[in-house]
C-alpha cells in the first residue's frame, strides 16, 4: 500500500518550520540579560540585551549567553591571615558582586565558576595586604569596617577586568587559631589565677590586721571594764565599812553580836571541816551570856 507524498512533504515542512522558528526565538528573564554572539563573536550594537521578554535571532548562526543581573554571593574558606602585630588570626569572609559589562565577563572568565575562582583568588590576597598591615585589635574590634571597605576597593580594582563590580566585603569571623586560642586561654586562666591569689593574700591580710585591731579592742574594753569594776567595788567596800563604822559607835555590843552571828553561821556549816574548841573560848562566849560578857565579869559590880 502505497501513502500519497503530499501529508508527508507537509509534516516534514511543518517540522522543519518549527526547528528553524524554535532557534530564531529566546526569552530573557527579569533576573537575566542575553549577550549574542554571531560565530562566537558579539554582535555591533546589539551584543548586550537586557530587556525582558521573548526576542529573535538567527538561527544555527547566532547563539545566546545568558548572564544573571541579580546580586551574587562568593563564600570564602577560612584562611590565616598574619597581622601586623604578629598575631595569626583566622578569618571568614565573603564579598558580594554583579556583572556589570556582560562582555568583558564572557570574553574573560566566561562562566560564574570560573569568575568566581578568580575573585575568590582576588579577595584572599585583599585580606592579606589589607589585614596584614592591621593589628589584631583593629580586626577584631576597632576598626573592622574600615578594614572591609579597603578590601573592596582593593578587589573592585581587580574586578574591573573581568567586568564585575564588587558591590560589599564581609568579614564574618576573625579569631585566633585553634591552638593559639588554647594557649592564650590558658595564659589568661594563669593569670586569673594568679590575681585571685592575690587578692587572697590581700584579703588575709586585713583580715588579720582586723583581728589584731579586734582582740587589742578588746583587752583594753576589759581593762577598762575591770579598772571600773575594782573602782566600784573599792567605792562599795568603803561605804559598807563607813557604815559598819558608824553602826559599832551606836551600838558597840550589838554590832559584836551580829558579827559573832555571822562568824557561827559561817564556821559551823555542814561539811567536813572540824573544828575543836575550848567551850570557854570566845568564839561561844554569846551561848553562855545575851551579852556576850564572862561569868566573872557579868558577876562583878
Amino acid at each position: 500500500m502505497k501513502y500519497p507524498l503530499g501529508p508527508m512533504i507537509a509534516l516534514a515542512l511543518l517540522v522543519i518550520i518549527a526547528v528553524i522558528g524554535g532557534g530564531s526565538l529566546y526569552t530573557i528573564g527579569q533576573n537575566q540579560q542575553a549577550l549574542v554572539l554571531r560565530l562566537g563573536e558579539p554582535i555591533p550594537g546589539r551584543a548586550l540585551v537586557n530587556t525582558p521578554g521573548l526576542h529573535a535571532k538567527i538561527p544555527f548562526i547566532e547563539t545566546v549567553t545568558l548572564l544573571d543581573r541579580r546580586i551574587l554571593d562568593l563564600e570564602t574558606p577560612k584562611q590565616e591571615v598574619l597581622a601586623s602585630d604578629n598575631n595569626r588570626i583566622e578569618v571568614d569572609a565573603f564579598l558580594r558582586y554583579r556583572i556589570v559589562d556582560a562582555l568583558r565577563f564572557y570574553q574573560t572568565v566566561g562562566t560564574i565558576q570560573r569568575a568566581n575562582n578568580q575573585l575568590g583568588s582576588v579577595l584572599s590576597s585583599a585580606l592579606r595586604r589589607v589585614l596584614g598591615e592591621a593589628t589584631m585589635i583593629q580586626i577584631v574590634r576597632e576598626g573592622r569596617s574600615t578594614l572591609m571597605v579597603g578590601i573592596r576597593d582593593l578587589v573592585n580594582t581587580e574586578s574591573a577586568r573581568i567586568g564585575v563590580e564588587v558591590i560589599d566585603v564581609r568579614i564574618r569571623r576573625a579569631d585566633l587559631p585553634r591552638q593559639i586560642s588554647e594557649r592564650v586561654f590558658d595564659r589568661m586562666k594563669t593569670e586569673r589565677a594568679r590575681e585571685a591569689a592575690e587578692f587572697r593574700a590581700q584579703g588575709s591580710e586585713q583580715a588579720q590586721k582586723i583581728r589584731a585591731r579586734a582582740d587589742r579592742d578588746v583587752v583594753v574594753l576589759r581593762a577598762d571594764a575591770q579598772r571600773q569594776a575594782d573602782q566600784t567595788r573599792g567605792e562599795g567596800d568603803g561605804e559598807r565599812n563607813r557604815i559598819f563604822a558608824e553602826a559599832y559607835n551606836q551600838d558597840p555590843n550589838f554590832f559584836a553580836f551580829y558579827r559573832s552571828m555571822q562568824a557561827y553561821e559561817t564556821g559551823l556549816k555542814a561539811g567536813d571541816t572540824r573544828l575543836i574548841l575550848s567551850p570557854t573560848s570566845d568564839f561561844f562566849r554569846f551561848f553562855g551570856q545575851p551579852s556576850g560578857k564572862r561569868p566573872e565579869a557579868a558577876a562583878k559590880p
